[in-house]
């Protein structure tokens, strides 16, 4: 089947929890930073009749979902297309996946490790702690917001990084990686998405008082690139269903925009006349093929459950195997004289 891509951020907030803009508002950043589609994702609310088509983006409404009760904070479900309030069920992770996908929700761990700041108790940690649970389609592998709130580990390193905040980012937490990676060993299916977590706060420090992150600014950087089955119509109903679509099959890959774009990434495996690409299965017949293509040149890594298998610098990378798995493709390149990470592609599983 022929896909097409989709580009949008699958995390942000709004007024109706710790945001400050309104639906209009972030539908509007998100077509200054030429988004496709955004989805609101506000704390244990979700709001009904706002979603629909601004300056031509698609806003689509989810939800985050935590327990208040529970102290320190931990356990963050993004949920899309539940079309109902699930914050009542918060209080065990494993029933509000069961909730949300007896209603075609679509569940992603949220931010699952992190790294806390000492300069403020509003910056602790708040990662995902009850791995037995199933049933949610992937992780929320790369949270910009997650990491930059890593890099503040006293005021001066704040101050920085709130005026240079590209020089700070650097790819998704190795942690995150690593247990991506023994999920997929252990038989998982689970795909990757990305996100701002942008909320458009303004920060002081000292006499310094600023708008860090404008929401399209953070709408400029990490986003999560779909694979759709027909180029969207304009139609909420049929649009937000093929967004959905994809994402519950996990035809995705997470893109550092700023970086460069990343927009006409592609990942196959083909054996005898089967193609696949990402989210799908492919049986073997013989041989497995993988092609990689990137929109600008890079060192491309293939890994087989957190083993890499093939590597190259360039735009393209070609190998042949006949081992099964579950393969993902990470890209990297060097800006301001880092390495950092790109693209982030969700696996392809040779059975």
């Amino acid at each position: 089947m022929r896909y097409y891509e989709v580009v949008g951020n699958l995390h942000v907030h709004t007024v109706y929890s710790d945001g400050t803009a309104d639906h209009r508002g972030v539908a509007r950043a998100a077509a200054r930073a030429g988004l496709d589609f955004v989805a609101v994702t506000d704390h244990n609310v979700w709001v009904r009749g706002v979603e629909g088509y601004t300056d031509g983006v698609l806003l689509l409404v989810g939800e985050e979902v935590h327990s208040v009760r529970r102290y320190p904070q931990v356990n963050h479900l993004l949920i899309y297309g539940a079309e109902a309030e699930l914050a009542p069920f918060a209080a065990d992770p494993q029933r509000l996946i069961r909730e949300a996908t007896d209603r075609g929700g679509i569940c992603f761990l949220a931010h699952p490790y992190e790294k806390g700041s000492p300069i403020s108790p509003d910056l602790e940690p708040i990662p995902w702690v009850d791995w037995e649970v199933d049933g949610y389609v992937g992780l929320e592998i790369w949270n910009a917001m997650s990491e930059f709130k890593g890099l503040l580990w006293g005021r001066l390193a704040a101050l920085f990084y709130a005026l240079f905040p590209h020089l700070g980012i650097r790819g998704p937490f190795r942690a995150t990686l690593r247990q991506w990676d023994a999920l997929l060993r252990a038989g998982r299916r689970v795909a990757a998405i990305g996100g701002a977590d942008a909320h458009g706060h303004t920060y002081r420090l000292g006499p310094i008082r600023r708008v860090v992150f404008p929401y399209d600014t953070l709408f400029r950087w990490v986003n999560t690139h779909v694979l759709v089955e027909q180029p969207l119509t304009g139609d909420l109903e049929t649009d937000r269903r093929l967004i959905y679509d994809a994402l519950r099959a996990g035809r995705t890959w997470v893109g550092y925009d700023r970086l460069a774009p990343t927009r006409g990434f592609r990942f196959h495996v083909r054996s005898g006349p089967a193609v696949a690409t990402m989210g799908e299965e492919i049986p073997r017949a013989g041989a497995l093929v993988f092609e990689v293509e990137a929109p600008r040149a890079g060192t491309i890594r293939l890994l087989r459950e957190g083993r890499v298998v093939a590597r190259t610098y360039g735009r393209t990378l070609r190998f042949t195997t006949a081992e099964p798995g579950a393969y993902r493709v990470e890209v990297w390149r060097t800006f301001r004289g880092r390495t950092r990470g790109w693209i982030f592609s969700s696996p392809v599983y040779c059975r």
